[in-house]
């Protein structure tokens, strides 16, 4: 994709620090870490976002990340790690091309991910309900 960020660090038009790469993927450290050692894996080919991407390249690159997240947090000096994958605008996807996070995490890092919320009355059963009908249509 001409106008795609990622595209232009596989095509090599746009410098990265890169700590893997492979036929398929290419592990860089984000220009905007949230913690040192922020990694983003990416397949080479584009896809804009998760569900657009063919699901043996989703296989491959989780197992991929399996093997490098322990290296990120050895090579970070970190005690564990977040994986984060945005998928659309309003879940805080910049870049729409299909990546993970790989975020190193150390011990009162500051870092608060995400907030709690508590299900009202009977929320939790109604939305359950509409999850499972999606679930149930997805899967057919």
């Amino acid at each position: 994709m001409n106008d795609c960020i990622f595209c232009k660090i596989v095509g090599g038009q746009i410098p990265a620090t890169k700590v893997y790469e492979d036929n398929d993927f290419v592990a860089f450290l984000d220009i905007h870490p949230v913690s040192y050692g922020h990694t983003l894996v990416i397949p080479k080919e584009h896809f804009d976002k998760l569900e657009n991407t063919p699901e043996e390249t989703v296989v491959k690159l989780y197992k991929l990340i399996r093997r490098l997240a322990p290296a990120v947090v050895a090579g970070s000096e970190a005690e564990g790690y977040n994986l984060g994958l945005n998928s659309g605008a309003v879940a805080g996807q910049v870049i729409f091309h299909t990546h993970v996070h790989i975020i190193p995490r150390r011990k009162n890092d500051g870092l608060e991910l995400w907030g709690e919320k508590e299900y009202q009355g009977n929320m939790m059963d109604e939305i359950a309900k509409k999850i499972r009908a999606a679930i149930k249509q997805a899967l057919n």
